[in-house]
């Protein structure tokens, strides 16, 4: 669930980069989001 919610802020651009992906690092070392879905959801945040 918070991996399709985040991947929806990131569509809309409804956030800070920085922030975006301090949060990112923060979901993958409590397990709320895979290593994989980290990767995904960090090249989008750092590609727009």
């Amino acid at each position: 669930m918070i991996y399709t919610l985040l991947k929806n802020l990131i569509a809309n651009r409804r956030y800070e980069k920085v922030d975006m992906n301090n949060k990112l690092d923060v979901f993958l070392s409590s397990d709320r989001i895979t290593v994989e879905q980290h990767k995904e959801l960090s090249k989008l945040v750092n590609t727009q």
